[in-house]
């Protein structure tokens, strides 16, 4: 989960990083308050989860609080890459002398993590990587040692920082690692860290990524949640414990295993080509265990969404045998029956795999309305699309 700026530099804050906070507004009104109350020249930020803000126009600097009104107007409501901008971070005005920049991520690749800092950093930190990348100093770190202010130092020298801000760098670098680690974050950058007029080094500027395999440990985790911009079905999907994403097709997607799924999301797009472009309307893996529960609440989630217009539930009988998978569904019918939601759309199921045979006999036992077993994936996934291309 990618933080907004504001919400790295309170994580920043509470573990000493030295920053601003600013203030949060999401009206033109609110930011001209917020300018009133820090004074002097503020800078007035897009809030949203992607880079390049300032080229797009969404980072500006205010010298009156009228002004920084009138620049949250123009930016508030802005698409920066396909971000609509909810809110605005306006910020003290800070004399900039030097510009730096310093991360800490997983370095998947290697199986370990990395340090990243250069004396040279700032904003085109991407540019200076391709174009002089021995400039941007790379350590590995070891999980276990992690970063005290030894191995703070030898990231400040591979970095070239001169002896007047080492020392502040190195100490910025031991508690942004805390950060890191205590966040259980998979990326924290600061860019640019800045030195200032008064020589302080100060984070003016903030990105992390928590890691959500964490969260039964972070539980304030939650409160960083975008609602405002996440889909409400993936929203409603999250609160069951489901693990969907919202598409832009027509044929709802159930399956247990996400390779299973990815697969499907494919063969039903190829067949879809033969009735007008029909297209998966979601990614949604049940896992491995297919409870009643589980799979009435994955129907709900799809059928509630008004672009369905027929679902394929496709399911390789593992440790979770097709028997198990057809009670389910069977349950899952009868569950939300009796919430009022009864199921109108038509079903196409392929179960295969360990008790296959057992489980296409529970559904045709069954009799379930708008049931359809077909053997084969490819055909069962012609059949959703026709379903789909037919009753749009």
């Amino acid at each position: 989960m990618d933080l907004f700026e504001y919400q790295a530099k309170q994580l920043f804050q509470k573990y000493g990083v030295p920053t601003g906070l600013g203030e949060v507004a999401s009206t033109p009104d609110e930011a001209r308050a917020a300018a009133e109350r820090i004074g002097g020249v503020t800078v007035v930020k897009a809030q949203v989860k992607v880079g390049g803000r300032g080229k797009a126009g969404g980072v500006k600097v205010a010298k009156t609080p009228d002004e920084a009104a009138e620049l949250a107007g123009q930016i508030l409501g802005m698409d920066i890459k396909g971000h609509t901008v909810h809110r605005v971070l306006v910020d003290p005005g800070a004399q900039i002398e030097e510009e730096y920049y310093v991360s800490f991520l997983l370095d998947r690749a290697n199986r370990t993590f990395l340090a990243m800092a250069s004396y040279e950093g700032g904003m085109e930190i991407e540019q200076l990587a391709v174009e002089r990348p021995d400039a941007l100093a790379r350590v590995p770190v070891d999980a276990i040692a992690g970063v005290d202010d030894a191995k703070a130092r030898e990231i400040v020298a591979a970095a070239k920082f001169p002896e007047a801000v080492a020392g502040q760098v190195a100490d910025v670098l031991v508690k942004l690692w805390q950060a890191f680690v205590g966040t259980d974050a998979t990326l924290v950058e600061v860019n640019p860290l800045a030195k200032l007029a008064d020589g302080s080094v100060k984070a003016l500027d903030g990105k992390v990524t928590l890691d959500e395999n964490a969260n039964f440990r972070q539980p304030d985790n939650a409160s960083f949640v975008d609602v405002e911009s996440t889909d409400p079905l993936e929203q409603r999907a999250k609160e069951k414990h489901l693990n969907y994403v919202k598409l832009d097709g027509s044929v709802g997607i159930i399956g247990n295993g996400a390779g299973l799924v990815m697969s499907t999301l494919d063969v039903v797009a190829y067949a879809g080509e033969r009735y007008g472009g029909v297209k998966p309307a979601n990614f949604l893996d049940i896992g491995g265990g297919a409870s009643a529960e589980v799979m009435a609440n994955g129907l709900e989630i799809i059928l509630s969404d008004p672009a369905v217009k027929s679902v394929f539930v496709n399911v390789f009988g593992g440790i979770t045998a097709c028997d198990a998978v057809a009670n389910g569904i069977v349950s899952a019918f009868s569950l939300l029956g009796s919430r009022g939601e009864a199921v109108d759309k038509p079903l196409v199921v392929r179960l295969d795999g360990n008790n296959a045979e057992l489980g296409r006999q529970i559904l045709t036992d069954a009799a379930l309305p708008g049931v359809q077993q077909v053997d084969t994936m490819d055909d069962a996934a012609d059949k959703a699309a026709e379903l789909a291309g037919a009753a749009a």
